[in-house]
């Protein structure tokens, strides 16, 4: 009898198991048919020593702060001398002396009005307030009944200077050379008008602007009354009609 050939016997086996039920093929031996191959190892890798960094350079050192006049022992005390003075003393403006304008006004005047910075007009004109802000303040005074001598007026910077750095001018101590400049004028009372004029001479925006003090020459109590600045007033007639009630409930 000769042999079957091999596709026979192969196909045979097969119906062999199948008829007994096995139609899978198991091996005791678990085996992961999902699992990804190990990768081959890869070789040491060399390490090279890291290269140094730069020294981080140092912050660039903040420009000093330019105090307004210098040392406020050389500031002049006579006020003759002073107004002298800032007329001409470059740390005032940077330098600039140009469009500059004096107080005017006698020592020991009834009241000091006391300016955030001259009109634009002051310059042509040599006086301060020579514009419609000061046509303001005279008629002020005249309702008032103080005549020419028995007012001052003054402000906190030589010349006009629209956009000022408030800020800045007050970090380089210019609250300290107006309160100089108000112990040199010795007045009676302050009218301070503009917001600038209070935080510059010491006052606290929390508390009301009405009634304060300021402390004078020898350590004496000036009268002071805030209200809005010049070109405010101008603007707004019930703020006119509000710092006159405050003149006359303060002088009463």
């Amino acid at each position: 009898m000769s042999e079957p050939a091999l596709h026979h016997s192969v196909a045979a086996a097969l119906d062999w198991w199948r008829l007994a039920g096995v139609e899978h093929d198991y091996a005791d031996a678990p085996r992961g048919w999902l699992k990804d191959p190990a990768p081959a190892a890869a070789p040491p890798e060399t390490r090279s020593a890291p290269a140094p960094q730069p020294a981080a350079a140092p912050p660039p050192a903040a420009a000093p702060v330019v105090m307004l006049g210098g040392p406020p022992a050389e500031w002049p005390a006579d006020l003759a001398a002073f107004r002298a003075w800032w007329l001409a003393e470059p740390s005032l403006d940077g330098g600039r002396v140009a469009g500059r304008v004096p107080s005017r006004g006698e020592a020991g005047a009834e009241l000091l009005v006391l300016v955030p910075q001259p009109e634009e007009e002051d310059e042509a004109a040599g006086q301060l307030l020579a514009g419609v802000q000061g046509r303001l303040v005279a008629a002020f005074a005249r309702a008032a009944g103080l005549g020419e001598s028995r007012l001052a007026v003054a402000a906190l910077l030589p010349r006009h200077t629209p956009f000022a750095d408030w800020d800045g001018l007050a970090s380089a101590g210019l609250g300290a050379l107006a309160r100089h400049h108000i112990g040199l004028i010795a007045p009676q009372r302050v009218l301070a008008l503009g917001g600038n004029v209070l935080s510059l001479l010491g006052h606290d925006p929390a508390q009301s602007p009405a009634h304060l003090a300021l402390s004078g020459p020898e350590g004496r109590q000036l009268a002071l009354l805030a209200g809005p600045d010049p070109a405010a007033l101008l603007a707004r007639p019930a703020a006119r009609a509000r710092l006159w009630r405050d003149w006359l409930d303060w002088t009463a």
